[in-house]
């Protein structure tokens, strides 16, 4: 489905031209299990506290804050990266290009340094904050997100599935799978480790659900519907994905692929 839906598409998207806007819609739905246990589980919608100019042709796979900067990961062969942007103007203050071999996919901050995933090739990267490569790992599966909660790499490949890695030999230390009731919740992307909770984006919908780490059920969802004005969604690949916590100000932060601004956004619950 992702080969489908983003190689297929995101050629397209090179062969036009990188500084184009695609011109396929590929909309959002709401998944099904949502619907059958928001009377269950908390549902929340969200205000608007501020909006921050973004680069409309990064096609984001990874966000994170630290230390007064916003560090992105973005996809697509050839034009995959790793930056450090700042927040207020969008300016790009850093940028490492990935060879045209790696498609970049979730990062994460671990112990002041960059992890960076690639989707299909077995291949991470860690940098220091100046983007220099210190080391590669490997592992079995795809990439697709990537946090960390103090302890444990958390990574996710598409599925429902979430693997604890251990940050010192990225082996896999445990693995969870993610429901709602008794549903499995698949298609897991790009995760933020948020106050003792996963955040993770639902590639393909506007939600983002809330994972409890320990068992992997969901603990609430956060409906983004709206967000983003329909005028700006024009592209073919162009959903929600990018999820950053500033912790020290208790903030947090989301955009998505081609997004033109990045949203601080608070949560509040859905009557």
């Amino acid at each position: 489905m992702k080969l489908l839906h983003e190689v297929i598409i995101c050629s397209v998207i090179i062969i036009l031209s990188v500084f184009i806007a695609p011109s396929f819609s590929l909309a959002t739905f709401t998944p099904s299990f949502i619907n059958d246990f928001e009377d269950t589980i908390p549902v929340y919608s969200y205000e608007v506290v501020n909006t921050f100019p973004h680069d409309r042709h990064a096609f984001t796979q990874g966000l994170i804050f630290y230390d007064g900067y916003i560090y992105e990961g973005t996809g697509i062969n050839g034009h995959s990266t790793l930056r450090k942007e700042e927040l207020e103007t969008g300016n790009i203050l850093l940028k490492h290009k990935l060879s045209f071999w790696y498609f970049g996919e979730g990062i994460t901050m671990c112990d002041n340094k960059i992890v960076q995933l690639t989707w299909k090739s077995k291949t991470g990267f860690v940098y220091d904050k100046k983007f220099n490569i210190l080391s590669r790992f490997k592992y079995d599966t795809e990439g697709w997100g990537i946090t960390y909660d103090g302890v444990h790499l958390i990574m996710s490949d598409g599925s429902s599935n979430l693997y604890f890695l251990s940050p010192d030999t990225f082996n896999v230390v445990k693995r969870i799978q993610v429901m709602s009731k008794n549903t499995l919740v698949t298609n897991i992307n790009e995760l933020e480790y948020v106050k003792g909770t996963i955040y993770a984006n639902i590639w393909q919908t506007d939600y983002i659900a809330m994972i409890i780490p320990e068992t992997g059920k969901i603990s609430g969802w956060i409906n983004l519907t709206g967000l983003l004005d329909k005028k700006y969604l024009n592209g073919g690949a162009d959903v929600l994905n990018g999820i950053a916590y500033d912790k020290k100000k208790d903030r947090l932060f989301v955009t998505g692929k081609f997004w033109p601004y990045i949203y601080e956004i608070k949560i509040i619950l859905q009557k």
